[in-house]
């Protein structure tokens, strides 16, 4: 008999007590589980390595925050973990191809540790902070900071409100973003999209395809755009959408262990979705064969 443990995030859009509770009852054919709520920013961090040289696996029942905390908790012998879409966007276990729905997922995630299912991963990470899926300075992460500046009680903003921000931010800059960050090796850029997973995001239910051939399994991969200009924007968008015919301006790297960004003025910078300040410096390094997780 097996000993796990589940992390919550009782405060993430799609997660409430009756989930839980389903959640709980799919993962007790495994044996003994052993629930944890957190309560603030940072504590799963805390309770991944609290329990991690204690039980078989971790389960993790949260919005892409919470499996980005987890991450950041845990050492190359952690058990594996399992991550269940709890929610609005939940972009990591989705791009995993794991329902959306937190009790099919649980009992995907379930029948991968009976069967031993497992894939060790390559974890990015950002001035030393781990990311799952991607990491962006300036465009993205302004988004980001935008967006969690509305959310609510019921969570972030849905879709159409993302895309309503999406649209002010580029109104704002007229449609034009100017070479702003230089890339060490590489030349200068109007903003910084890293990923190390395919796709970087979602939006609703389209993928978007920042890095069509960026892995779990292999280094970063890094797309800038030299710069945008408004006639430049239908293409940027066409290959966002499709990850096919990537426009010559656009600068681009394929499984990389490093990438030094510096910047003339502090920018915005997220990872995983989490505001992580302003920096005017930027180390983007990969962490390979870091994690082991359930699939």
């Amino acid at each position: 008999m097996s000993h796990v443990a589940l992390i919550v995030n009782p405060f993430a859009s799609a997660v409430d007590e009756h989930r839980i509770a389903l959640v709980e009852r799919v993962l007790a054919r495994l044996g003994n589980v052993s629930t944890h709520l957190t309560e603030r920013r940072g504590h799963a961090t805390e309770l991944a390595l609290s329990v991690a040289g204690d039980v078989d696996a971790i389960f993790v029942f949260s919005g892409d925050g919470g499996f980005n905390e987890v991450a950041n908790g845990l050492g190359p012998d952690a058990p594996p973990v399992g991550c269940i879409p709890g929610g609005g966007t939940s972009v990591f276990p989705r791009g995993l191809g794991l329902p959306r729905n937190p009790v099919s997922a649980a009992e995907r995630l379930v029948a991968a540790f009976e069967e031993g299912r497992t894939r060790r991963i390559t974890l990015g990470r950002v001035n030393g902070r781990r990311f799952l899926f991607n990491a962006g300075l300036f465009f993205d992460a302004e988004l980001v900071r935008r967006i969690e500046a509305r959310r609510s009680r019921a969570g972030r903003p849905g879709d159409i409100a993302f895309v309503a921000t999406l649209l002010k931010l580029v109104a704002e800059h007229r449609g034009r973003f100017d070479p702003i960050v230089d890339i060490e090796g590489v030349g200068r850029a109007a903003f910084v999209l890293v990923a190390n997973a395919h796709p970087y995001t979602f939006l609703g239910a389209v993928p978007v395809r920042v890095a069509p051939e960026a892995t779990l399994e292999t280094g970063l991969d890094v797309i800038a755009p030299a710069r945008v200009l408004r006639r430049t924007i239908p293409g940027l968008l066409r290959y966002v959408l499709t990850g096919r015919g990537r426009p010559e301006s656009v600068l681009a790297l394929h499984d990389v262990d490093r990438v030094d960004v510096r910047s003339e003025r502090p920018l915005a910078l997220q990872a995983d979705g989490e505001d992580l300040g302003d920096v005017t410096e930027s180390v983007f390094e990969a962490e390979r064969e870091a994690l082991s997780i359930l699939t």
